[in-house]
């Protein structure tokens, strides 16, 4: 098989760009929205999204890689980063390494990409590792870079990339395109488009020996915070992790040719419902600040405990609802006081309840009509 740097027309990607041309303009008239948004948050909520959400993507864009960080750890390390009060939870180096990575792609998302750069972030993110033989480097085996599934005595080859001997040849060549794409370059490209190319082409060389998928994503992200002269918000690769399967297979059929229309308007979609989940995620601070104050002196204790643990889980609330056994357990509460908290909860507008008895489950009211 060829693959798609073997090919005569490497790295010339070519696609049909009046595809992406509804995704661009959604996706810059979705930008305003977002900023709009925002100013409805105050210094304090506004902060804890910037936490919250760049944390987010670290924690997703690991779990794409079977890696699992601890979500709260992770944003005290992004919190102390930036200089936000934040708790001293400890945090386990490949947790601290993946919040410095962050806050450094929040902090300099528009300077150029350099190939220091690209090491500092790999040092970052391979924090604690000691079982590679280049950290803050390129790879420089000899042996090729496989990406492989199945047994050892028959293994299944998914891809394979360059050369270690061509990396940096490669990487001068994919630098040079991002930084002259750039908005402050000579020959700037459009959001979506060149997110789309830059992380299909940096996962394609897969410079590093580990932590290419993550740095890519950051390079994705990186690239439409620049297109948006922002520190974008993005949640990118909590998106993708939501259709794994289908991200692996349309980074496997654009590595096999250099004609990437399918990749193109997949990437243009995720980066769209990404977008709205931003939209979403802001607006339900904006709510959950509104609920706070409007029950603010009115809750007892275990109730203000259980309602702050249903909105520590952000938008999409408890799986399933929140049951009277769940209320128990969070709050130390019998089951007589457990019902009678519940019901004040459902007369003061904060939660909703749908079915009954020991099937009785309740869901924030938010973003609804309250009494």
């Amino acid at each position: 098989m060829r693959w798609n740097w073997q090919l005569p027309d490497w790295p010339h990607f070519q696609f049909e760009k009046i595809r992406l041309r509804d995704a661009e303009t959604q996706f810059l008239k979705g930008a305003g929205i977002v900023v709009g948004a925002m100013q409805h948050l105050d210094k304090d909520a506004s902060q804890q999204l910037v936490v919250q959400m760049i944390s987010q993507e670290m924690v997703e864009s690991s779990a794409i890689e079977g890696e699992v960080l601890d979500r709260a750890s992770v944003q005290s390390s992004i919190a102390r980063q930036l200089g936000f009060a934040a708790d001293r939870r400890r945090s386990t180096p490949a947790e601290a390494g993946a919040a410095e990575l962050m806050a450094d792609l929040y902090r300099h998302y528009a300077s150029p990409l350099t190939d220091q750069s690209l090491f500092d972030w790999h040092a970052m993110l391979m924090n604690g590792r000691r079982d590679l033989d280049v950290i803050g480097g390129y790879r420089t085996h000899a042996e090729a870079m496989q990406i492989i599934s199945g047994p050892l005595h028959e293994p299944h080859i998914h891809f394979e990339a360059p050369s270690s001997q061509s990396v940096p040849s490669e990487m001068t060549q994919f630098i040079g395109w991002f930084n002259r794409t750039a908005p402050y370059g000579t020959d700037p490209l459009p959001a979506i488009e060149r997110a789309a190319i830059a992380h299909l082409w940096f996962e394609t060389i897969h410079p590093f020996e580990d932590g290419n998928g993550r740095i890519g994503r950051a390079i994705a992200e990186k690239a439409l915070a620049q297109s948006l002269e922002a520190p974008t918000l993005t949640a990118l690769a909590a998106t993708i992790n939501t259709h794994k399967k289908v991200y692996y297979l349309e980074l496997h059929r654009a590595s096999e040719t250099n004609r990437i229309e399918g990749w193109m308007v997949w990437f243009s979609q995720i980066v769209l419902e990404a977008q709205s989940r931003t939209l979403q995620t802001i607006r339900f601070l904006i709510e959950k600040t509104r609920l706070l104050d409007r029950l603010r002196g009115k809750l007892n204790i275990r109730q203000e405990k259980a309602l702050l643990r249903m909105l520590a889980e952000g938008p999409d609330g408890f799986q399933g609802g929140l049951s009277a056994q769940n209320y128990r357990s969070i709050t130390g509460a019998t089951s007589a006081t457990a019902t009678r908290d519940l019901a004040e909860l459902v007369t003061l507008g904060a939660l909703n309840r749908t079915g009954e008895n020991r099937y009785a489950r309740y869901s924030l009211l938010i973003g609804q009509h309250r009494p």
